[in-house]
């Protein structure tokens, strides 16, 4: 026990360990939940509104147009956070920009919810100034619990983005099916009050991580407060020469640099991969195949949440005595969760036949990681664990196979074709292998950047490397939106080839740079 108390900082409660790790892991796990709840929910529907035809509620805008909008929302998103960053890491400390930021995003998501142009814009914009203010600063938090426990890192952010795609699961299921169903406001909207909800959770139980995250005035007054405590001492941070901090940063830029062709290709996901589903896939189901889907999709959909559940209920049961209330709008927002469900399979079960949503496949991405992220994350703690550059190429190479796949379904598809009605099967393969791919590179991105770059400059650093991420989803977007003029001018097959090639030789050239790559990280592994 007591090397468990020099590992993990925070408070003492948050060295009871749960699967292994700090209690405060879970904390943080829930909260992104719900943060990612909110973007996966409104990213699922954003396009499928803007294309919608005004009498189904939408804005009939065309597909260039909404990629358009979709990449340069996305970009935003990830720019946002290197001011977001700096401002923590200078004035409010990480834990008093996640609950404003988070505040901040509710209300973006109460925005969209109203039926008006500007609303839609009012609440993007705040949306993207929520996440800078959120994204980077909730990183820097786990990075603080795992400041003496570096061997542990990889495992923790595999967890912590079985989280982040707990909630992308859950937001693209429900706000999906609730606005393709009911109204694509009331899809936002939804978004909007789990994102409420992980505010009031996280703020309630924020003690939990002692000093971690608190601003340098706040630090002050806690230490002063804990004087006379058993809390352990604060370990400063061994200094660094500086051609080796140099060295780690070019190493940090590098794979800065390769993220943006994954993410160019990833986050076609939101963009022409949903198009593809929406207009080129056979989406309506009768019979056998109606039953099939509706007890795949109740299984689909109840046994991740009956996992997330109980992961719940193990958090309760260390922290409940002391962050009830916290524990409270966290078990409210799981009532809610699973009355939406209930409804939502009802439903289902009583229509004669079945149509898919659009939305549906992207919960494959996150169903898979949920189902994947332990075992990846066992592997990154064993005896197998490659290098960085490594799991880099690995992850862009299952990604250009997964629309290698995509490619092959859509062969027979005529030029130009607008519509058609290939099989789900090829949608269904090509997330599983995107979603190895991912599990295999982002995480592992976030992990090495907090290995990399001193405490002082995490928060600033990890804006940085989510400028590169946002960088590839402006790319993704502008690349997306050219789906009609390469149908029209060659197929939809060449389209899905160019996002096969480029991410397979970019991992390919990233694997062979691991030699050199090593050499410039100075021992961190």
């Amino acid at each position: 026990m007591e090397m468990t108390k020099v590992r993990f900082e925070g408070s003492d409660m948050n060295r009871k360990l749960l699967m292994g790790h700090p209690s405060g892991l879970f904390v943080l796990f829930f909260t992104e939940m719900w943060e990612r709840f909110s973007y996966y929910g409104m990213r699922a529907i954003l396009v499928l509104f803007l294309t919608s035809s005004l009498i189904d509620g939408g804005w009939a805008w065309s597909r260039e147009e909404a990629l358009g909008l979709y990449g340069t929302y996305t970009m935003l998103v990830y720019f946002s956070p290197i001011l977001g960053g700096f401002i923590a890491d200078k004035f409010l400390g990480y834990r008093k920009a996640v609950a404003i930021g988070a505040f901040i995003m509710t209300s973006g998501h109460a925005a969209m919810a109203l039926d008006t142009p500007w609303s839609l814009y009012l609440g993007i914009g705040l949306l993207v100034a929520g996440n800078g203010l959120f994204k980077p600063n909730i990183t820097s938090i786990i990075n603080g619990v795992y400041k003496n426990a570096q061997d542990k890192k990889d495992g923790a952010f595999t967890i912590f983005y079985m989280g982040v795609n707990a909630g992308a699961f859950l937001g693209i299921l429900l706000c999906g099916y609730i606005g393709e169903m009911v109204g694509w406001h009331y899809g936002f909207g939804l978004a909007g009050i789990f994102m409420f909800f992980g505010m009031l959770q996280f703020w309630f139980s924020q003690k939990i991580f002692g000093r971690i995250g608190l601003s340098p005035s706040d630090s002050i007054e806690y230490d002063d407060a804990i004087e006379t405590q058993s809390e352990d001492p604060v370990v400063e941070e061994a200094v660094v020469p500086a051609n080796v901090q140099r060295d780690r940063y070019i190493v940090v830029g590098i794979l800065a640099f390769f993220t943006i062709f994954f993410w160019a290709a990833f986050e076609q996901a939101g963009g022409s991969m949903t198009i593809f589903a929406a207009d080129y896939t056979d989406r309506v189901l009768e019979g056998n195949a109606a039953n099939i889907f509706r007890v795949a999709n109740t299984l689909l959909t109840v046994v991740p949440l009956l996992i997330i559940t109980y992961v719940l209920w193990q958090l309760f049961r260390i922290t409940f005595s002391k962050y009830a209330l916290s524990n409270f709008f966290l078990g409210t927002s799981f009532v809610i969760i699973w009355g939406i469900v209930i409804w939502m399979l009802k439903n289902q079960f009583s229509e004669v036949e079945t149509e898919v949503p659009a939305s549906w496949f992207s919960i494959l991405n996150s169903f898979y990681i949920i189902a994947f992220a332990p075992l990846i994350s066992k592997i990154w703690e064993s005896k197998y664990n490659p290098p960085a550059t490594v799991k880099f190429g690995i992850g862009l190479v299952l990604l250009g196979l997964g629309f290698g796949v995509l490619a092959y379904g859509s062969s027979g598809i005529p030029q130009g074709a607008q519509t058609a009605s290939v099989s789900i099967v090829w949608l269904i393969l090509a997330y599983l292998l995107h979603t190895l791919g991912e599990l295999s590179l982002s995480p592992v991105g976030l992990s090495y950047v907090s290995k990399l770059v001193p405490a002082a400059k995490i928060g600033m650093m990890f804006g940085l490397w989510y400028i590169a991420v946002g960088l590839g989803n402006k790319a993704a977007g502008t690349m997306g939106g050219m789906i009609d003029k390469i149908t029209a001018q060659y197929d939809l097959a060449t389209f899905f080839l160019i996002f096969t090639i480029v991410p397979v030789v970019a991992g390919l050239i990233v694997m062979g740079l691991t030699p050199v790559m090593k050499k410039l990280m100075h021992g961190v592994k």
